[in-house]
């Protein structure tokens, strides 16, 4: 009886017929009433303030929230410019730039890629698989693994499908004349910057102005959504240079081939156009290839025509003589004892390499005679010389807009001793570059004046600035054709069917503040004669073979290169002589 009256269905029983739990004294809540209102009014404070944070951010702080949620998913990415072209006076394209792709990763979800595909993108990328691991081993999020990779490539990479693989529109600059023209036009760098010639005198202009975008991105980079323009990108202008890439090829071709044949350590080759003062032609070897320089070196990167000074030899006598001419001292009939050949100086003696005995002013120049311009020198005082070798520009830095051109050497005339003034009337103690001693000589070209150069194309003829009267430069022009006559120092420098002029020059090289046995030989010269188109100069550094004398190893490449160059030009023959029979040109003074 008692245990059914313990049974669940008893106590369910109880429960129906109204029997009160709560009544309980072992259930009855002894706390007190308003411990529990206090605990809702809390509970009602708390969402009361969440309320109000909830206004405060979305009403007060809503462009600050906003920011900081762009800036967890938005980016911004830069749109490239394309750089600008540079191209001959003639239209021919000499550096371009082609769209390529940077690859880039995310490392930690590429080293999850099967061993296979890591494999395979490093044979793509061109690197050993140990070489691509070290680039992913890092703690960056983001890092380039090769940059201007070509498109065909990139798209290889892509399908391979590796998670944290990516590629970035950029540029490779392309140069289609390859080492021939490589001195003028330089290079870029990896970023598209100019580093040498004229990609890095005219970059601010070549550049372009790079714009950007606002775009939303995911965890692995993708983009997800574009969103706007915040800046558009502005192409670089392109350029068109005073260079002509036919001449420009002639120049380099009978240059290399002379430095073969004198197994000289290298040499250089200018050519003006004497109406504008436009180069038509900048060479230097050695040379490189701007498209592939893995194997770059400083001695094949060197701009020798305008970095590289050296002592001008027999090549500045014109200058002496003209001023002698100007300041009326002499006349080209002036007769001037050179004998016996050798001329003291204090302690030191200067030589002719021929004895000559008495010489006209003309003779001087075309037989080259230290003596008789020594002479003709110490007539004057050393100011006048000073003051027309700087109006040359000799000394002086360069002012054509072309990167690392060298200013020379040549000192006050205040500092002058009797023997320096006496050698450097004959090109020694004072240094030049080979650019400089061509713009040099436009004042026997143009009658007189001189004029800026200017390696771009120019549109109109500049003024020139007057150095000596037209009367003075016309005779100095005379004698500088006498010297590719027979019995001059130039024969080789003779052009079939024209008539040229030009001076040979031969000096040794200092080093260490001595002269040692090498030499440097030179020359230069304008055609033709009766109405003067062009200057070239031509420079052989340390000939080795086959003679070392400007004559003989610089004056035939001069009349090589300015045979084909007026060919090329349509200029008009001005001579009647096209049989001309080689023979040994007279050895130059040095």
């Amino acid at each position: 009886m008692s245990r059914a009256s313990n049974s669940p269905r008893t106590s369910r029983v109880a429960a129906g017929k109204g029997f009160k739990f709560a009544s309980s004294p072992i259930l009855a809540v002894k706390l007190p009433v308003w411990r529990s209102r206090f605990v809702l009014f809390l509970i009602f404070l708390a969402f009361l303030a969440l309320i109000a944070r909830a206004l405060y951010l979305q009403s007060m702080t809503t462009d600050f929230l906003q920011a900081q949620g762009a800036t967890r998913y938005t980016r911004t990415i830069e749109l490239p410019a394309t750089r600008g072209r540079i191209i001959d006076r003639n239209g021919q394209v000499l550096a371009s730039s082609v769209p390529v792709k940077a690859v880039w990763a995310i490392p930690d979800d590429v080293l999850e890629a099967p061993k296979e595909k890591i494999q395979a993108l490093a044979t793509l990328l061109t690197m050993t698989e140990e070489e691509l691991r070290k680039k992913l081993d890092s703690d960056r999020q983001f890092v380039y693994l090769k940059r201007q990779v070509e498109q065909d490539v990139s798209d290889k990479i892509l399908a391979l499908g590796i998670n944290g693989i990516e590629t970035r529109k950029e540029y490779k600059r392309f140069y289609p004349e390859g080492e021939v023209m490589a001195h003028v036009v330089g290079f870029t760098n990896v970023e598209d910057a100019g580093q040498e010639g004229i990609e890095l005198a005219s970059d601010k202009n070549l550049a372009g102005k790079t714009g950007s975008r606002r775009v939303i991105k995911d965890r692995l980079g993708r983009i997800v959504e574009d969103i706007e323009a915040v800046r558009e990108p502005h192409d670089g202008k392109d350029l068109t240079l005073s260079i002509d890439s036919k001449i420009q090829y002639i120049a380099y071709t009978h240059l290399k081939d002379a430095l073969e044949k004198h197994k000289a350590k290298a040499g250089g080759a200018v050519v003006l156009d004497v109406n504008t003062g436009e180069v038509l032609a900048l060479v230097n070897l050695p040379t490189y290839n701007p498209n592939d320089r893995k194997i770059l070196t400083g001695n094949q990167l060197r701009n020798r025509v305008m970095t590289d000074t050296f002592e001008p030899g027999s090549t500045m006598k014109p200058f002496t003589v003209a001023l002698a001419l100007e300041t009326g001292r002499v006349t080209p009939e002036t007769q001037i004892q050179t004998a016996p050949g050798a001329m003291t100086i204090g302690t030191a003696t200067i030589h002719d390499a021929h004895k000559q005995g008495v010489l006209t002013v003309a003779q001087v120049i075309q037989k080259s005679s230290n003596i008789g311009t020594v002479k003709m020198a110490l007539q004057m005082p050393a100011q006048e010389m000073w003051e027309m070798f700087t109006t040359l520009g000799f000394g002086q830095q360069p002012k054509f807009g072309f990167p690392g051109a060298v200013a020379g050497r040549l000192r006050n005339y205040k500092t002058w001793r009797l023997i320096e003034q006496a050698t450097m009337s004959y090109g020694h103690g004072v240094s030049v570059s080979l650019i400089q001693m061509a713009r040099a000589y436009l004042i026997f070209a143009r009658n007189g004046d001189t004029i800026p150069l200017t390696f771009q194309q120019s549109s109109g003829f500049p003024a020139g600035h007057r150095v000596i009267s037209e009367k003075t430069a016309q005779q100095v022009r005379m004698m500088l054709e006498s010297v590719t006559e027979p019995g001059g120092t130039a024969t080789q420098a003779r052009v079939a069917g024209y008539r040229v002029a030009g001076k040979t020059g031969t000096a040794h090289k200092l080093e260490g503040g001595r002269y040692v046995n090498k030499y440097v030989g030179d020359f230069v010269g304008f055609a033709p004669v009766s109405n003067p188109r062009i200057v070239v100069a031509v420079m052989i550094d340390e000939p080795t073979s086959g003679g070392y004398y400007g004559g003989t190893v610089a004056a035939p490449v001069f009349s090589a290169i300015t045979a084909n160059v007026l060919r090329s030009m349509n200029v008009a023959p001005d001579s009647n002589v096209t049989n001309i029979i080689p023979e040994a040109s007279v050895q130059e003074s040095m």
